[in-house]
């Protein structure tokens, strides 16, 4: 696959990105409004997160990662293209999700007696525990959903079909929106109600639960027809025996342990996020903290999923021809250009935070609610640099099959991310908790980008770091100017108030972020930064096609 070529696959996968984040943060605004971001908010963040946190517990490490290399490799080496390999996963699969997510159903409240803060627990929040579970029940279908629905796509993945998978989440997304337009419609937003903290009725645990999960059987649905398109025929296939299969699952085997290690500092995230609105409050919990992390992972799915997704099957093949310094390069080069596109965003956004989160959660009476979200918001820009290189170079050890490597360095990452959280979050404030946690997570990312370039440049010779240095001395540079030019806007704004109105915020926001990008644009001419200038010019070209 040539670079064009990875870029006109990643620009497929970021159209569809952008639908989904958009109708995302649609969904999160209409969630903020109808449930507030203090304790119910929470129980539902909770109850609706815990699958996803599940199933990549059980499975998701495994497929997200061992398998488009295996697969690449039988589509190649295989008579049938890989079809019967395919069939004998995804039959697999399907058994051990369903087995696993009928035992979850059961055992719902055992499950998030783990993962509650204890005061959740207390006889006097016995109403919001039992909402918590019914939720949770309500929920946990998911698990099989989003097995099948990230399987079905890293099959789509392996024969070059990116575009599917990455639209298929706004059909989710819908689905969530509705769900929660008829919430408002019946009950309204919850704005400064004494409702913020106490249980959700029987009819509306109905409604949210079982809305969410319909929504994840839409997203795995849509993927089916684009199968039978891209060749793939699937027949149950009982024949578990194949040595392939065998290797994929000893390949597993380690992913499992990374997967394991990632939980455990998610399961402390969630414990110490629960603490934070437990008591009512003023405190910010998981709702805070994650809606906050999916806006800090727009720029993230829309370039670094898009960009790492396209090379994995050029990085498996090059991994399978032992040519690593090629490799290296292509992870390097690959780099550069994620990070020309994501480094601005993580300068920008700790200047356009408090409009950000005015326009996002402000809706509906809800300025104090959305100024609860700004700290953790700023704190999330610097984190997504550091992030996305830890990503790509997991994506280099992944195509080699070093599956144990990762395990190792992600252990070193979810050790800091946990130490960090233990020691600032419960010497602070409930109202800092999810800023605590932030800076938790920043730390940890600093230490796997540091230890997972360092030993993935020892293992392939190259990730061309001269050139890495180059880029990163004259973005710096850019990024100064364009960061001053955004503030800038906004203090001459500053009159539009300190907690405006959504779209007084998004007009003083969109200026500065306009300015700030507008002068990262020119910088990058004027100091001949390759990384920007090619991308503008490429997307340049093909606007003027279309």
């Amino acid at each position: 696959m040539s670079d064009q070529r990875i870029l006109a696959s990643s620009a497929v996968m970021a159209a569809g990105t952008v639908f989904s984040r958009a109708s995302g943060f649609i969904r999160s605004a209409l969630l903020v409004m109808a449930l507030g971001a203090a304790l119910r908010g929470d129980l539902f963040t909770i109850a609706n997160t815990l699958p996803n946190m599940v199933y990549i517990l059980l499975a998701g490490g495994i497929f997200n990662a061992v398998l488009v290399p295996q697969l690449v490799r039988r589509i190649k080496g295989d008579p049938d293209g890989g079809d019967a390999y395919a069939s004998r996963v995804i039959t697999l699969s399907a058994l051990f999700l369903g087995a696993v997510t009928v035992l979850l159903v059961v055992l719902a409240p055992q499950l998030l007696r783990i993962y509650l803060d204890d005061r959740l627990l207390l006889p006097d929040r016995a109403a919001q525990f039992e909402t918590i579970v019914d939720l949770t029940r309500w929920c946990l279908p998911q698990v099989f959903f989003y097995g099948m629905f990230v399987l079905l796509g890293q099959v789509l993945n392996a024969r070059e079909r990116f575009g599917p998978m990455m639209w298929a989440p706004i059909a989710n997304n819908l689905i969530s929106v509705v769900m929660l337009v008829a919430y408002l419609v019946v009950w309204g937003p919850i704005g400064d109600s004494p409702e913020r903290y106490e249980a959700l009725t029987t009819s509306q645990e109905v409604l949210l639960g079982l809305g969410s999960t319909v929504g994840i059987v839409a997203q795995c649905l849509v993927l089916m027809p684009y199968l039978r398109v891209s060749g793939f025929t699937y027949r149950p296939r009982f024949d578990f025996r194949d040595p392939e299969l065998r290797r994929t699952l000893s390949l597993g085997i380690w992913t499992v342990l990374f997967v394991i290690a990632t939980q455990a500092a998610y399961l402390v995230v969630v414990k110490l996020a629960s603490r934070g609105t437990a008591d009512g409050g003023d405190g910010t919990g998981l709702l805070v903290y994650s809606s906050s992390l999916l806006i800090m992972m727009v720029p993230h799915a829309i370039v670094t999923v898009s960009l790492a997704t396209a090379i994995l099957p050029r990085l498996s093949t090059q991994a399978s021809e032992n040519r690593l310094r090629d490799l290296g390069t292509t992870v390097g080069s690959t780099l550069r250009t994620a990070l020309a596109l994501v480094l601005p965003f993580a300068v920008l956004l700790p200047v356009l935070a408090g409009d950000v989160a005015a326009f996002a959660f402000g809706w509906a009476g809800g300025e104090d609610t959305a100024a609860s979200f700004v700290p953790t918001l700023a704190l999330f820009g610097p984190a997504l640099a550091f992030f996305t290189v830890h990503y790509f170079m997991l994506r280099g050890f992944y195509a080699m099959e070093r599956t144990r490597l990762v395990f190792f360095i992600q252990l070193a990452v979810s050790l800091t991310n946990i130490v960090v959280a233990l020691v600032l979050v419960p010497s602070r404030p409930p109202a800092e908790t999810a800023p605590m946690l932030v800076v938790a997570y920043l730390s940890s990312y600093v230490v796997g980008a540091a230890v997972s370039f360092l030993v993935l440049q020892r293992t392939v010779g190259t990730l061309e770091a001269p050139q890495l240095v180059r880029f990163l001395v004259r973005m710096a540079l850019v990024l100064a100017a364009a960061g001053a030019a955004a503030w800038a806007v906004e203090l001459a704004l500053a009159g539009l108030g300190d907690r405006p109105p959504p779209l007084v915020a998004l007009l003083r926001g969109g200026l500065s972020g306009l300015a700030g990008g507008l002068v990262v644009l020119a910088g990058a001419r004027l100091l001949h930064v390759r990384e920007v200038t090619t991308v503008v010019d490429t997307v340049a070209a093909r606007l003027r096609r279309g």
